[in-house]
């Protein structure tokens, strides 16, 4: 009797296969990075096939390192980076294009041209987002209007569109040997494409995009056999269960089920979702109306989003760019040299800036330089900026819901860092709280999958899984993290109208 489930858990910087147990513990890992490739400024892609090889490649790691055959695996779950899209040829199985990631910004013109008749909340009321060049919707079109011959074979109905969910499906379900082109709701939900309340695509916005329905994958559950993995795989037979994007995975994976629920994701970006339960609540402060999960025939729970674009990215970056650290985690040592942040506040706007102010003309920032300032405050700037962005998301939240969330559930790579997730308790004023099984965006995946096969029976079973690890609690004054937050926000307003027509 196969005794695990298998999560494969393609992400922004890497793709991993993740086994689990019956009481949620991890098994095994494999874990491969995926190159970022960055054409211009503004531009961030990956390549799609790389990513395929990655998945295969990491499948036959956590296999081999816990000794197991597919016999043992009783379902497989996949969770993705939402919003990357990816267009590939249905008669070569092969992209037309790199994926256009999620932080990319090429796409700002297309944006203003849509936004040009009713504004950056013109469908807003139907599909729950903004016009902005963070959804997958602008980005397939930038391919149609700008890739040699793809709006022809799109018309002609052999392009197909995913996310890497469906992306990692199909390949893995057969490609062009009868592969499967399906999504589920939370990741449709991330394209401007769905209809919030009858989770399927809208014909008049797709005939607004000028983008053929015929690219678009079914939407099915997260919760629900799409498929079997096809023949020439380690995995070969094995259904396919569960589809849910990373932070809707994460949610489900930290057991937050129901109404008022919530968990806060620290990874290259920082997501928080507040679960609404079955009701679609239309945020007033800046937030997205998204799906949080559907199981099987079950009604749909939707969610409040803060999505934040740079958190880890901006470690990456100290890391990367300028060379300041040589890995991400000696920041938390750097950062820990100095007792506070000099007066430097550190606003990472690269992509612009997303919830709760969604402006894209907006920049990144280093404000309040004095001589005084070292590498050692520029290192704790940057993790309060992480802190800080989550403070006004949670706002944001409060405000929507009408009810103060108590306390502050955290996954991702970020919550290791324990002077960060100190600042987080200080400046939000609750407790923040890290579970024992921190890898939640792939235990959700795998929640998803197995429910849908009968390897976990109920949400209860779910729950008692869930143990908690470590908890902070506020220890800064409120005066003092009110005088912090004044000071974030005044260094924000920095960011502000910095990109025109001449500055790239």
């Amino acid at each position: 009797m196969a005794q695990y489930v298998l999560a494969i858990d393609q992400g922004t910087t890497s793709s991993r296969a993740i086994i689990f147990d019956h009481s949620g513990s991890i098994v095994s890992t494999g874990q491969l990075e995926h190159e970022q490739i960055f054409p211009r400024a503004g531009w961030v892609e990956h390549n799609p096939m790389e990513i395929w090889d990655n998945t295969r490649e990491v499948i036959g790691q956590a296999l081999s390192k816990a000794n197991l055959t597919r016999h043992d695996i009783a379902a497989v779950g996949i969770t993705n980076q939402r919003e990357t899209a990816v267009v590939w040829d249905s008669t070569t199985g092969k992209p037309v294009y790199n994926a256009i990631v999620w932080q990319d910004t090429r796409t700002q013109p297309i944006v203003d041209r849509l936004a040009a008749d009713g504004g950056v909340e013109r469908f807003k009321q139907k599909v729950g987002l903004p016009l902005a060049t963070y959804f997958s919707g602008t980005k397939i079109v930038w391919i149609l209007e700008n890739v040699e011959g793809a709006r022809e074979k799109a018309e002609a109905g052999d392009l197909m569109f995913g996310t890497t969910d469906s992306w990692v499906l199909w390949n893995l379900t057969g490609g062009l040997e009868g592969g499967v082109h399906a999504t589920d709701v939370t990741n449709a939900s991330r394209t401007l494409f769905m209809d919030l309340e009858t989770l399927q695509w809208d014909d008049e916005i797709l005939s607004i995009f000028n983008v053929p329905k015929s690219m678009m994958p079914e939407i099915r559950s997260s919760s629900e056999v799409y498929g079997t993995v096809n023949e020439h795989s380690l995995l070969r037979e094995v259904p396919i269960a569960g589809i849910l994007g990373d932070q809707q995975a994460a949610t489900f994976g930290q057991a937050a089920f129901d109404q008022g629920e919530a968990k806060n994701t620290y990874g290259t970006g920082n997501f928080l979702i507040f679960n609404t339960g079955t009701e679609i609540v239309h945020s007033k402060n800046g937030l997205l109306t998204t799906l949080g999960y559907k199981l099987g025939d079950a009604e749909p729970h939707y969610a409040l989003e803060g999505s934040i674009a740079v958190t880890g990215a901006l470690v990456q970056w100290l890391r990367d760019n300028l060379g300041m650290i040589t890995s991400s985690e000696e920041i938390e040592t750097l950062a820990a040299t100095v007792d506070d942040n000099g007066g430097a506040y550190f606003v990472p706007a690269f992509s612009g800036l997303f919830a709760p102010y969604w402006r894209s003309d907006a920049r990144g920032a280093l404000v309040g330089l004095t001589r005084f300032v070292n590498k050692g405050h520029i290192a704790r700037a940057a993790l309060e900026a992480t802190a800080f962005q989550t403070r006004e998301v949670l706002d944001a939240v409060n405000a929507d819901s009408g009810v103060p969330l108590t306390e502050l559930k955290v996954d991702g790579g970020m919550i290791k860092n324990n002077l960060l997730m100190q600042f987080q308790a200080d400046i939000i004023g609750v407790p923040v709280i890290r579970p024992v099984v921190a890898e939640t965006t792939a235990l959700g995946a795998a929640y998803a999958a197995g429910l849908a096969v009968g390897f976990w029976s109920t949400l209860d079973e779910l729950r008692a899984n869930w143990q908690e690890d470590s908890r902070w609690t506020p220890k800064l004054s409120a005066e003092e993290s009110a005088r912090q937050l004044r000071n974030w926000k005044k260094a924000v307003t920095k960011t502000f109208d910095w990109v025109d027509e001449d500055v790239l």
